[in-house]
């Protein structure tokens, strides 16, 4: 048996925004309920089904806690089934019209969409017991598997104003995935791989803060001091040069948005001494280093670009053009310059014969990057690839197949290894630390699609409600009352759902922009409200009854996170020095 010459690990990030009891079509619970009938469950599927044929995918998945909570939810369960059983319906109802008009192709397709949404239906009931989360620990357990967590809400970590704030998205975040995987976390991946080091910090935008420049900690000392073991970055972050950004081909706005932003930006060097393929420590001085691994740029846009990427071949489904009231989709890509009007019908057994192709090509491009380190270094790289999970069965349909093929090819290749982060971190022991600039892996590798002309206005109201929820922890935080413990608890969640860097992100794709704009100024509006009360009932003013009820209203509605500590927003600890 030929020794291994380096590994390869899939890094997926499963996220979606709080949306139960938030709307439902076109934005919604359907995000939700397509995320889980379109990946969620195809990709649990595909990792039973490589454990049954005797292998051990070795999968990196993160799990937000905020869709943690929400498949753990209840009122999703039978949102969901519902959902399903209106999906198949729909195909129904395709199925009588295709017959009556003799559309073959259509109607072989139809019966496919009926067959597909009655077996994830079954999966979902029977097979995993209407408990996604549970399965995911099982594969965990099971020794498959690693899961990591995220921030709380996915906040966007360097643009917070507070590091009180960062401290309750990352304490949040261990806490909610010890409550649902009975372990902590060893591994974080940060909102939108976005990292901002230690350094005297000023407002990007205009406030009511006292503070105009102040002291901040680094990303990597919160999550040290949470017992984290690692985090992954962009490459551009590591390297320097220009950063090669995730969204740009799936969303209109970011060209033009990155058109203004082009003009001001300059790439940063591209330092030649470091490379993806080994993985680093950052750290301050008196506290254990973080390790982290990086997004390898080559495999990256092979999957990532729809204009040339494996997501855009012709043969696959296309994700745009839907037939309406069912919603299902008939026709494939056709071309990256095709318009709706001019796609073809899609062939099921086209697409087939593509996964395997591009799956080979794949594995082929992993074991000559690990090779071509190996040769250079005689050491064993990693190959690192994350991902949004959501980019495999739900915006490209065939994309879970295609996890499975690859898996399977390298577990069959004696030369490389299938690895987790946290394997592979045991195993290489890193020891160099090093420096790290602030970014993402956003386009420009910095903030702008979170934080530009559209959405300016967000981060005011974020800024101003972090220093009130500071200032009502610090005078009301020790209270026994428990009327003023459940006001402060909502508090906490109000301005957790606030700080979602989903918004910005909504707001600058112009994907969902006014459910966005509504779901923030919603958030900031219970805020206000809630804080008000804080302050009346803490200093014993008289409460009428509406404001009471306003409060259940809130409870109910947005009742994540049934543990949420109010205190974590008032005092930082370990402030720097």
């Amino acid at each position: 048996m030929k020794k291994t010459i380096g590994s390869f690990t899939f890094v997926l990030h499963s996220h979606l925004p709080y949306v139960i009891a938030h709307g439902k079509w076109p934005h919604g619970m359907d995000w939700l309920n397509e995320a889980s009938a379109e990946t969620y469950i195809p990709l649990l599927n595909v990792l039973t089904e490589l454990v049954e044929e005797g292998y051990s995918p070795k999968l990196t998945i993160g799990i937000s806690p905020v869709l943690c909570e929400q498949l753990a939810d209840e009122s999703f369960k039978q949102e969901f089934s519902s959902y399903l059983e209106i999906k198949t319906i729909a195909a129904e109802n395709d199925i009588q019209e295709f017959t009556k008009h003799q559309s073959k192709l259509l109607l072989q397709l139809a019966h496919r969409w009926k067959d597909y949404y009655a077996k994830i239906k079954s999966d979902f009931e029977t097979k995993y017991g209407r408990d996604i989360i549970r399965q995911f620990k099982k594969l965990q357990e099971d020794g498959h598997i690693e899961i990591i967590t995220c921030a709380a809400t996915h906040g966007y970590l360097p643009l917070l104003s507070q590091d009180t704030s960062v401290q309750a998205q990352i304490k949040q975040a261990v806490s909610s995935y010890t409550q649902f995987f009975e372990k902590p976390p060893r591994g974080i991946w940060l909102p939108e791989c976005a990292y901002r080091p230690r350094y005297k910090w000023s407002p990007p935008v205009k406030n009511n803060m006292r503070k105009k420049n102040y002291l901040r900690k680094g990303i990597e000392e919160f999550l040290s001091e949470n017992s984290i073991d690692y985090f992954i970055i962009d490459s551009a972050l590591l390297k320097g040069g220009k950063a090669i950004g995730v969204y740009m081909d799936r969303f209109d706005a970011l060209k033009t948005l990155w058109g203004q932003f082009e003009k001001e930006y300059t790439p940063r060097e591209e330092e030649i001494d470091k490379t993806p393929r080994e993985v680093y420590l950052v750290g301050t001085e008196g506290k254990k280093p973080v390790a982290i691994f990086t997004r390898d740029p080559d495999t990256g846009l092979q999957v990532w670009s729809g204009e040339w990427g494996y997501p855009g071949d012709g043969n696959y489904l296309d994700f745009h053009k839907k037939r309406f009231p069912g919603g299902h989709r008939y026709w494939k890509i056709t071309s990256a310059k095709s318009d709706l009007a001019d796609k073809w019908e899609y062939f099921p057994e086209d697409a087939q014969k593509k996964i395997p192709e591009n799956a080979s090509h794949f594995k082929g491009l992993i074991k000559s990057l690990l090779t071509e380190y190996h040769k250079k270094t005689k050491k064993k790289g990693i190959v690192c690839a994350p991902y949004d999970a959501e980019l495999f069965g739900h915006w490209w349909f065939e994309g879970t197949q295609f996890l499975k093929l690859v898996l399977k090819y390298i577990s069959e290749d004696p030369e490389i290894e299938l690895t987790t982060c946290s394997d592979f971190l045991g195993d290489a022991k890193p020891t160099h630390v090093i420096s790290i600039p602030e970014g993402s892996w956003g386009e420009g590798g910095y903030h702008y699609i979170w934080l530009n002309e559209w959405t300016q206005w967000t981060w005011k109201h974020i800024y101003e409600d972090e220093t009130r929820m500071q200032k009502l922890v610090q005078e009301f935080g020790q209270t026994k009352d428990e009327n003023l413990i459940k006001i402060l608890k909502q508090l906490a969640r109000e301005l957790l759902l606030l700080q979602a860097s989903d918004w910005q992100f909504l707001i600058s794709t112009w994907s969902a922009r006014d459910y966005a704009e509504l779901r923030l100024s919603e958030h900031h509006q219970n805020f206000v409200r809630l804080a008000e009360m804080a302050e009346k009932y803490g200093r014993g003013e008289w409460m009428d009854p509406g404001e009471w009820a306003f409060l259940g209203d809130v409870e109910a509605r947005d009742n994540l996170f049934k543990d949420v500590n109010y205190k974590w927003f008032g005092k930082l600890e370990f402030p720097p020095r």
